[in-house]
């Protein structure tokens, strides 16, 4: 195989929501309490929900720009790529980065609903999350046959329009849903707690995948604000590592087959988390009676049976995929983020696979997503339509500009002081500083 032959698939992008994200798909009271897309006099945009003033329009949406303006964060629509908002955009910008298809998670709405989870008026937060679905549906995935995997979200403050939201999207055709992988974070009882029991039956009913991004719960840690920001950025992946360590404990896990996709995750790390969990439970089972909820078997038996996780740039994982297991990795892009290998995925993805077997990559690229997914966009788009080769041409032949454009945007106050390192505070203060001004 060469890298052109390539059949890609990324498992973790975002949306920048567009002003009209909810007029297609609410009209009165329901409409005019959802939120509202504003400007300031200077030209920067927000979003207002009952109070609630969200500055970051695009966190971190810098594709497209100088990598000098990364830590600038974009201040409106304007900044952007259209192709952070803009669907049919997107499929441009996924034709010259070699994706065939992309599932997606919010950017206004957080990764799993926050901001209707935080509303303090909750009489239409269970519509609003509606039209979030709806859109999602109806105006990205449904428009682009074949290109976009549905995404949803849950009012996961209330358990049963959490079940009737979970119904509704298996009847749309949606195969996965977004969730909070510590959701004492909201507020909320634990994983660990019945409150969820009929969650994980309407789940496991449905037959969805559970999508877990890090950062929706549990916080990657820093160790002071004076630490250079790449430090803080080097870890945040294995922060992952918390949550997942939780849910490999998960008692209902032994109970319905759940698929847990460990979004934004990366696979080196894995191996290790897996070996000490399962030293762990040979050490200390005797005392801590964990055998009540693993039904005598290992962690990494858990792991291997329920879990999916995803990675960018990661050889060292692909090298030992033994360890993580062949058919439960998946690739990921994280456009439009300072991550996002954009326009050139295939190339960074070929460093990690080139070593593999055929078949290998075609699991890790592309049949792996589409079995956790069960997306068959080969029903829907021939497969020699949609390598590497074909949508570069297909870019190439409507035009679409890669041209590295400088955008502006929010900074750190020394962005333009080449003789001291960014920290972590800076890139805080940065967000403070700018969601004060709104």
């Amino acid at each position: 195989m060469n890298m052109e032959d390539m059949v890609i698939i990324s498992v973790d992008d975002h949306i920048s929501e567009p002003p009209h994200l909810f007029k297609n798909h609410l009209s009165g009271p329901a409409l005019e309490s959802a939120p509202q897309f504003k400007h300031k006099t200077n030209g920067s945009s927000y979003w207002d929900y009952q109070g609630l003033k969200m500055a970051s329009v695009a966190l971190n949406g810098v594709v497209g720009r100088p990598k000098e303006e990364y830590g600038m964060e974009p201040t409106s629509l304007e900044q952007l790529r259209k192709g952070c908002w803009d669907p049919a955009a997107r499929v441009d910008d996924m034709d010259v980065n070699g994706i065939a298809s992309s599932l997606n998670f919010g950017t206004l709405i957080g990764l799993d609903g926050l901001m209707f989870c935080n509303a303090p008026d909750k009489t239409y937060a269970v519509n609003h999350v509606q039209a979030y679905n709806d859109y999602h549906w109806h105006e990205w995935c449904e428009a682009h046959p074949g290109r976009f995997i549905m995404n949803g979200i849950l009012p996961a403050w209330d358990i049963d329009a959490t079940v009737a939201e979970i119904h509704r999207l298996a009847k749309l055709g949606a195969t996965s849903v977004s969730f909070n992988e510590n959701p004492t974070k909201r507020g909320l009882p634990s994983v660990h707690n019945s409150h969820w029991e009929p969650m994980w039956k309407a789940i496991a009913d449905t037959d969805m995948t559970i999508n877990l991004h890090i950062g929706a719960g549990n916080a990657s840690p820093h160790a002071s604000d004076e630490s250079p920001i790449e430090a803080w950025i080097t870890t945040m992946p294995m922060s992952v590592s918390i949550g997942l360590a939780d849910w490999l404990h998960l008692e209902a896990l032994h109970r319905y087959p759940l698929k847990i996709a460990m979004s934004e995750s990366g696979i080196g790390w894995i191996p290790y988390l897996l070996e000490r969990a399962d030293y762990a439970n040979m050490q200390h089972t005797a005392w801590t009676h964990s055998q009540s909820y693993l039904k005598g078997k290992k962690p990494s038996q858990v792991f291997a049976e329920h879990f999916y996780s995803c990675f960018i740039d990661d050889a060292y994982g692909c090298r030992n995929l033994d360890l993580v297991g062949e058919d439960r990795v998946c690739y990921e892009v994280d456009y439009p983020h300072s991550d996002a290998p954009w326009p050139d995925a295939p190339e960074v993805l070929w460093r990690s696979v080139s070593q593999l077997s055929d078949e290998l990559i075609d699991k890790v690229t592309h049949l792996n997503a589409m079995k956790l997914y069960r997306f068959d966009m080969f029903g829907k788009i021939p497969k020699d339509q949609l390598t590497v080769k074909a949508l570069r041409a297909k870019a190439a032949a409507n035009g679409v500009d890669t041209t590295v454009k400088s955008a502006g945007g929010a900074a750190p106050e020394n962005q333009a002081d080449k003789q001291r390192a960014i920290t972590s505070g800076d890139v805080n203060a940065m967000f403070r500083k700018h969601a004060e001004a709104v």
